[in-house]
């Protein structure tokens, strides 16, 4: 699991835009700013959808006042990112889409959920700081304390 002191590992990540697809890469997005990154199993799920997301959502203009970026990460397409960031009115909040879960692999932070829905991200956060993990805050099964937007708030 990546720890306190670690490099965020290189990724390419794909968006949906209203421009259209677009790409970025971990060092530019997250080179010279202090970050949030919270994963969720799965997008539309009910306690990533009524949870943990919109506690981020109630919150971004704090984070964006205390200079914080807010990013969430899920082993799901860049297409279901995209819906489901405007089925939750998360405009402020950047999706990443792990489509294929190479970065959560990368990171320590996977889970194989077999047929439910096979590799899937650990409900975790991150605060990373000009690329570098500061903190990693993983969330034990079927909870929603320590990486919550409000945990999170606590520890920035």
């Amino acid at each position: 699991m990546i720890q306190p002191g670690t490099a965020l590992p290189r990724h390419d990540f794909t968006f949906i835009t209203d421009s259209g697809k677009t790409s970025a890469d971990t060092q530019s997005l997250f080179a010279s700013k202090k970050a949030v990154i919270f994963a969720v199993p799965g997008a539309f799920t009910p306690t990533c959808s009524q949870a943990h997301l919109p506690g981020f959502v109630t919150l971004a203009d704090e984070f964006q006042r205390q200079g914080v970026a807010l990013f969430c990460l899920s082993v799901n397409d860049a297409f279901v990112m995209r819906a489901w960031q405007q089925s939750q009115n998360a405009g402020a909040i950047t999706m990443l889409a792990d489509g294929d879960g190479s970065f959560t692999q990368a990171l320590g932070l996977a889970k194989d959920t077999g047929a439910f829905g096979g590799l899937r991200a650990r409900r975790f956060a991150l605060v990373v700081d000009n690329g570098m993990v500061t903190q990693v805050c993983v969330e034990q099964p079927g909870k929603l304390d320590v990486s919550s937007a409000e945990a999170m708030l606590k520890l920035i």
